[in-house]
């Protein structure tokens, strides 16, 4: 690619996910954050249905895009969908007479934080934007990326995982012994704290078994741990780095889905977190340890939990982080000195060296 030359830049975001209105809130900071002198950007939707939009720069920037196909029959609403047309996906990104450099799936949840998207773009040999197929399944997946976790000797809650087919087996009795009170349940696939819930007694206990089985097959039960919530953004491929570490204040009962995206009062960060210079280092390095035994490139937010007595124990890393104005990936580099701009350079770079890499490698005997 010829220096000073403009990089074609396609961002896909929405999907069939119950992150889908989130992911719309990222791509909107995103094509407002970038440098418009070095992108040429192009935008391309996807429904709660599957349907695959171009997208009008401007339609995203309004805030009130829906992606839908067909107006919704409440006329108040018609007006949202505005400047969209079915999306000849292949054609978007280079078998047709548009090229396009890099990919940012910019996608929450399944079907584009689960290897599905990296799939399809690894297998067109388009570069983009964070882990690629093996990193983002397993970290979807927190049944096995805890698993995974545990096996290198990284420190995590104590936690049950059950499927759909033996829910009959989920006992709230055998849990309180294993887990004690409280304890959450999760959906095992999906972010954004969407389908969890806190159980404190019995009685909230098969609702909130019902709620996460709405959203996958395969349930989470972790211990409830008494402390902070700390977070770390990591940046890289195979020397990555880690950011100041952040720090989650509830003012809600947990940090769940309307205290992170809708309720500008639900929750208080504070950056860098108030805690030592000793404990900020070990959770550091625990970030990046996790985040290479996870096989992760180009971008992780790695969680913690923090107890009064300083135990450390991981929670999760997400591979696509939310980028929306108050997420916590873009403002924990932005205080350690990378402007959201700047951030999405390294991003978009490590996506083109990593494809640059793996272009080397032997595809014949």
């Amino acid at each position: 690619m010829p220096k000073n030359k403009k990089i074609n830049l396609t961002i896909i975001f929405g999907g069939k996910s119950a992150e889908h209105e989130v992911s719309i809130l990222s791509a909107k900071s995103i094509v407002e954050a970038i440098d418009k002198d070095k992108y040429n950007i192009s935008l391309i939707g996807i429904s709660k249905k599957g349907d695959w939009l171009n997208i009008d720069k401007e339609a995203l920037l309004s805030g009130n895009l829906l992606l839908e196909q067909k107006a919704p029959k409440d006329k108040a609403h018609a007006q949202k969908i505005t400047h969209q047309k079915n999306s000849n996906f292949l054609q978007e990104i280079g078998i047709g007479k548009k090229e396009v450099n890099v990919v940012f799936p910019i996608l929450h949840g399944p079907f584009g934080e689960d290897g599905t998207i990296q799939g399809l773009l690894k297998m067109l040999d388009v570069p983009f934007v964070g882990p690629s197929i093996l990193s983002s399944a397993i970290n979807m997946d927190k049944d096995i990326s805890k698993k995974l976790l545990k096996e290198a000797g990284i420190p995590i809650v104590k936690f049950a995982t059950y499927r759909k087919d033996n829910k009959k087996n989920i006992s709230f009795d055998n849990l309180k012994k294993l887990l004690g009170l409280p304890f959450f349940v999760k959906p095992a696939n999906l972010g954004s704290s969407v389908g969890i819930s806190k159980v404190n007694k019995n009685k909230d206990f098969e609702k909130a078994i019902q709620e996460a089985f709405l959203y996958d097959n395969k349930v989470i039960i972790e211990e409830g741990i008494e402390g902070k919530e700390i977070e770390c953004a990591v940046l890289g491929n195979e020397n990555p780095t880690a950011s100041i570490l952040g720090e989650i204040i509830p003012t809600q009962d947990f940090y769940s889905y309307d205290a992170k995206y809708l309720d500008e009062n639900g929750a208080e960060m504070a950056i860098p977190a108030n805690i030592s210079k000793t404990t900020t280092k070990k959770i550091q390095e625990l970030a990046i340890k996790s985040f290479k035994t996870l096989c992760c490139e180009g971008m992780g937010r790695v969680d913690f939990f923090l107890t009064a007595d300083n135990k450390i124990f991981v929670n999760e890393i997400n591979t696509i982080p939310g980028f929306t104005p108050i997420s916590m990936y873009p403002k924990l580099w932005e205080k350690s000195g990378l402007s959201y701009s700047k951030l999405l350079d390294k991003l978009i770079q490590l996506a083109i060296s990593r494809h640059q890499r793996d272009k080397k490698l032997k595809t014949s005997v």
